[in-house]
């Protein structure tokens, strides 16, 4: 693909998942054991041909930036490919002005420099595989203005409740983007992805800071609805909003069941992501692991049931790990019995001998924590 670039986008204010987001985006989420949720978007951008990406972070950069590095691991093409990391500091003292049409005014003279005709944004906090190409090549032959992409989903009175969905005519034609409050079960969920022209792109942002400083580029698109040809595409396969805490819970967990886990990984569609040199896990004969992902430079003394275990975890002898997410580096001490957690990077839960919650309310340990 050599007609558009790529934007990946922060997720809106509406979007909190409690406790994690105090100390990353949500794009740096670790995921699976060894991805981050931004290797999802990045790596479906790099594998549809799109060599020049913008990622916009809005708030503690640090971690992101880490795992961005220069991009070469995400396949990008290496003479011509650019992955550019962008920041938003205005009204940082007020999340509502604080938003991507703020983020792209700041850094509308990167925007303005890319020499694509088409511009394809995604988002930090969802999680599906989508040939980008195919997209924008449909969004061409039907003549609309804009594009976007939804995922029908017949359980919405209970899930994606931040979300938004689209409400269309019977030719697909969006008539207006709505929150979902849980009134109906069956949506058809806006994945925050955007087709147009740049130059269309551009003109957004401005009617938009025109209108309000508060306006995203949700609320101007939605409000195009009135006066412009706006389709909407179907996805299928997997789809995961990580909207709230919960929704992190159940995505990771999700993928331990290899069937679900083969409607999202292919390996004509590999996801990229930073890798390093540790060594394999180590299985002491104390160890028992039923159901889990585990991921590598792990050692394993205990019980993991059902489990998603990050790189470098200890896990100690007589300790039991049961419907848990374990991010990289944390410790279970010997005899614990932690359940339906996620154990946040570096914490250590070595003295509380028993911490369980139902996984239907899953607990959190932070990362300064030694329970």
């Amino acid at each position: 693909m050599s007609k558009a670039f790529g934007i990946v986008n922060f997720s809106n204010t509406q979007i909190q998942v409690k406790g994690l987001q105090s100390y990353r985006p949500i794009g740096a989420f670790s995921f699976l054991g060894r991805y981050r949720i931004i290797d999802f978007p990045i790596s479906n951008m790099s594998n549809s041909g799109i060599d020049h990406i913008q990622v916009y972070v809005q708030r503690k950069p640090r971690s992101l930036a880490e795992h961005l590095g220069t991009g070469r691991h995400y396949n990008i093409n290496s003479k011509r490919g650019k992955l550019h990391l962008l920041f938003s500091e205005s009204g940082m003292d007020n999340d509502i002005y604080n938003n991507d049409i703020s983020a792209y005014l700041e850094n509308m003279d990167c925007i303005e420099s890319v020499h694509y005709p088409y511009v394809v944004i995604a988002p930090n906090n969802m999680i599906y595989a989508m040939d980008y190409d195919s997209l924008l090549q449909a969004h061409i032959a039907s003549g609309a203005d804009i594009t976007l992409l939804y995922h029908s989903v017949d359980n919405a009175k209970e899930s994606f409740l931040n979300c938004n969905f689209l409400n269309l005519n019977r030719q697909k034609g969006v008539l207006s983007i709505e929150q979902n409050r849980g009134s109906a079960k069956n949506r058809n969920i806006f994945m925050d992805t955007y087709v147009m022209k740049k130059e269309l792109f551009i003109d957004l942002v401005y009617r938009a800071k025109k209108i309000s400083s508060m306006y995203s580029l949700l609320d101007i698109v939605n409000k195009a609805c009135e006066e412009m040809d706006i389709r909407g595409i179907s996805h299928r396969g997997y789809f995961a909003a990580i909207s709230d805490f919960k929704s992190y819970y159940d995505a990771n967990l999700s993928l331990i069941d290899s069937k679900v886990a083969d409607s999202l990984f292919d390996e004509d569609w590999p996801i990229y992501t930073k890798t390093n040199d540790s060594c394999p896990t180590q299985y002491f004969d104390t160890a028992s692991v039923r159901n889990s992902v585990v991921s590598n430079g792990c050692l394993i003394e205990g019980s993991i049931e059902h489990s998603v275990i990050g790189r470098g975890c200890v896990i100690k002898k007589g300790a039991i790990v049961k419907d848990c997410i374990l991010l990289p580096d944390s410790v279970v001490g010997e005899g614990v019995h932690i359940e339906a957690q996620v154990v946040d990077k570096h914490a250590r839960v070595l003295h509380a001998k028993e911490i369980i919650a139902s996984p239907q309310s899953p607990g959190y340990v932070r990362r300064e924590d030694i329970l």
